[in-house]
């Protein structure tokens, strides 16, 4: 049985005519049959022509399914780049969502408290009711926290699932999440201090407003380049 290595096997990714195979465990498949797998991407997120061993663990069905399709070949064995401590290897083994799920999850709740934040005070600027500019306080605070939390998981997946490679998306989620955090932190500690900074819209309450529109304006950059990691855009 033909024995494949990663460039080798990277040859057979579905594109311009060529068959689509993958690896699961040490074997390779000829899948190229498969509906699922056209033009070899299947559900717009996985590629052919890779291992895709740890996509599988954390996929909605079972690694059974390869079994429909032929084995062509086996996977060389190549140097392990890094080794999981094995406390956590054990819990990856018994719970595989983890390998992917928590960042996704988590991610969420920044983006729409920051979000929030930025509608609740306009609301306040455009009514007047008091309550509103209250509301976007709370969720100013809620979006901190979970920023810290979505930044955590972030940084565990891209360790796991990415081998921490320095990808495009990544360079630029990683520091503008961090300038997130800290423009929040920075309105947080300024509205407490000055609970009046919007009653008058003039020298630092526009600053002040400036910084909260920035806030929608960021996690609407981090969310885009995280989906194209997660969802990346199909090319002619």
């Amino acid at each position: 049985m033909k024995e494949f290595d990663a460039d080798e096997l990277a040859k057979f990714n579905g594109e311009n005519g060529a068959a689509s195979y993958i690896a699961h465990e040490g074997k390779v498949y000829d899948v190229s049959q498969s509906k699922l797998w056209r033009q070899g991407l299947h559900m717009k997120r996985h590629p052919a022509g890779r291992d895709l061993t740890t996509d599988i663990q954390a996929a909605p069905h079972e690694a059974d399914v390869l079994q429909r399709y032929p084995q062509v070949g086996i996977l060389k064995k190549e140097k392990v780049e890094r080794e999981l401590p094995q406390g956590l290897s054990w819990l990856l083994a018994r719970y595989p969502m983890l390998r992917r799920h928590p960042h996704p999850m988590t991610v969420h709740f920044p983006i729409v408290f920051m979000f929030s934040t930025t509608v609740f005070n306009l609301l306040y600027l455009i009514s007047g009711v008091k309550s509103f500019e209250t509301t976007a306080l709370h969720c100013l605070g809620g979006g901190i926290l979970f920023s810290g939390v979505a930044i955590t998981t972030g940084l565990y997946t891209w360790w796991l699932n990415y081998l921490a490679k320095p990808l495009r998306p990544v360079r630029i989620k990683i520091p503008l999440s961090i300038l997130m955090l800290v423009t929040a932190i920075v309105i947080f500690l300024w509205r407490l201090t000055v609970p009046e900074v919007l009653d008058r819209v003039q020298g630092p309450s526009i600053i002040y407003l400036l910084l909260v529109v920035s806030l929608s304006l960021m996690v609407t950059i981090i969310g885009w380049n995280g989906a194209a990691m997660t969802f990346p855009i199909e090319r002619e």
